[in-house]
């Protein structure tokens, strides 16, 4: 097939993207089924995007082992002639002689069509395309593809447009796009602003699904992360402006509080809020208990804390039976330093799809606002070990340093959260505790499943929290 590629033909590569994908996708980084045997993939949907050499195809494939298969999404470049593809980006071929078919992300010239194809907002298809109303897209802005994503892949237009291209895929209004969507008519919120969305038809054979959501770009000097550890080295190792460890940062985690408390405002006034009844703040202490078993089983470092951990999940339950309200509403549900920038204006929060491997129910579902708050404080801990260790010191002055560092940018945090009109964490400190371990007892089994030398971290912060001193 050594010519441009037209509808005729997509069947056809259908046929060779069976056969060449499931030794590929086992290799991406956004795919669940990692380390397991090749699993079976089968095309459900094929869409050519765009005609000619090269082409793009979109695709949704279900993929996995046989039972526990899952939906993604792949945009598939089809090029016979012109610069070849990275080696990496690389699917196969059609033939010795054929087009080689390839991950099409990172080709500038692929991502400005599927952004015109976008644009055109056509929602005749079984993929649809939809402009939020007065959205500005631009065209002939230059294509790169980001790097930084685990799960999804984030292709730049310019400076002026961002698109979130999803990976594994759920049926069902995404949160993203909802919460983006609220926190724009809220007004003044700082978070970015969605400007079109893909999304499969109702005939698509799962229902509607969000494929692709496009915002616009948030110029910054940084992500909070990397603001966060360079200010906590600097601190730890005796080099910032204050004298003691506790001036760096302070400034920009106060101003980070508010804005979480103005996005966390803004979610309540624009979407579901409510108190939960007493039976529901027994469920909910009931699903932290048993995170927290199925961690003893795994990390034994926890056990010594097993007693401590479970009274916490039994003071929650006491809210409900004191008869103390307990609000809930949509939260961001995975905020932490490496989701906020710091732009010109401020801070501006963003990715608010929630954890993307949970199940999209669990993920839109109402939380109390303490747990991004809880989740934000283990953050600015991580944030000043990670410092620690990346500055190469040891010795009690530096440890001291380092946590001295975490407990005054975690005040300066609920202070800012607290005076923007959210309820100070400080308050509510049986509902704090219980999030902040269930947080800290997750990050415990991701250490101990994957950095052992981290698992300190956790098992530090477990200490503070179920310590009555």
């Amino acid at each position: 097939m050594n010519a441009p590629v037209y509808a005729a033909d997509a069947a056809r590569l259908t046929g060779e993207l069976r056969a060449l994908l499931p030794g590929w996708i086992a290799g991406r980084r956004w795919f669940a089924g990692k380390g397991t045997a090749a699993p079976v993939v089968e095309p459900v949907l094929v869409d050519l995007i765009h005609e000619g050499d090269p082409a793009l195809l979109q695709l949704i494939v279900r993929a996995g082992q046989p039972g526990h298969e899952e939906w993604y999404q792949l945009l598939v470049g089809v090029r016979d002639s012109g610069p070849p593809p990275p080696p990496d980006a690389v699917i196969g071929r059609v033939s010795d002689s054929g087009p080689v078919l390839y991950e099409a992300t990172g080709d500038p010239e692929l991502m400005s069509r599927l952004l015109a194809h976008l644009a055109a907002e056509d929602a005749d298809g079984v993929v649809e395309c939809h402009r939020v109303a007065g959205a500005d897209i631009p065209a002939g802005l230059p294509a790169r593809v980001l790097t930084a994503e685990q799960s999804n892949t984030s292709v730049a237009y310019g400076d002026r447009l961002i698109l979130k291209v999803l990976r594994r895929l759920q049926p069902g209004p995404h949160p993203e796009l909802e919460m983006l969507t609220a926190l724009q008519r809220a007004g003044d919120v700082p978070s970015a602003h969605p400007l079109a969305w893909m999304q499969t038809s109702d005939g698509f054979a799962a229902g509607r699904t969000t494929l692709a959501i496009l915002q616009r770009f948030v110029p910054s000097r940084g992500d909070g992360w990397a603001l966060a550890t360079a200010e906590a080295a600097d601190c730890i190792t005796g080099e910032c402006a204050s004298v003691t460890p506790l001036g760096g940062f302070a400034d920009e985690a106060q101003a980070l509080g508010r804005a979480t408390a103005q996005v966390h405002g803004a979610l309540a006034e624009q979407l579901e809020s409510r108190d939960l009844a007493a039976a529901e703040v027994g469920e909910l202490a009931a699903e932290l208990s048993r995170r927290l078993e199925t961690a003893l089983d795994e990390v034994p470092e926890l056990l010594p804390f097993a007693r401590e951990l479970r009274d916490i999940h039994h003071d929650l339950r006491g809210i409900a039976q004191r008869g103390h309200p307990l609000p809930v509403q949509r939260v961001h549900g995975d905020l932490h330093l490496g989701q906020v920038l710091c732009a010109e204006t401020g801070w501006v929060l963003i990715d608010f799809e929630g954890e993307p491997g949970h199940p999209l129910a669990e993920r839109r579902r109402l939380q109390p606002a303490v747990r991004d708050v809880a989740a934000m404080l283990r953050s600015f801990d991580y944030a000043a070990h990670h410092a620690l260790t990346e500055a190469g010191v040891r010795g009690g002055r530096y440890a001291r340093r380092a946590s001295a560092w975490a407990a005054h940018n975690r005040r300066a945090f609920m202070e800012g959260y607290a005076s923007a009109g959210g309820t100070d964490p400080r308050c509510t400190p049986v509902l704090l505790r219980a999030f902040e371990a269930d947080k800290a007892v997750y990050e415990a089994v991701y250490e101990a499943r994957n950095r052992p030398e981290w698992l300190p971290i956790p098992l530090t912060a477990i200490r503070r929290l179920t310590s009555r001193g």
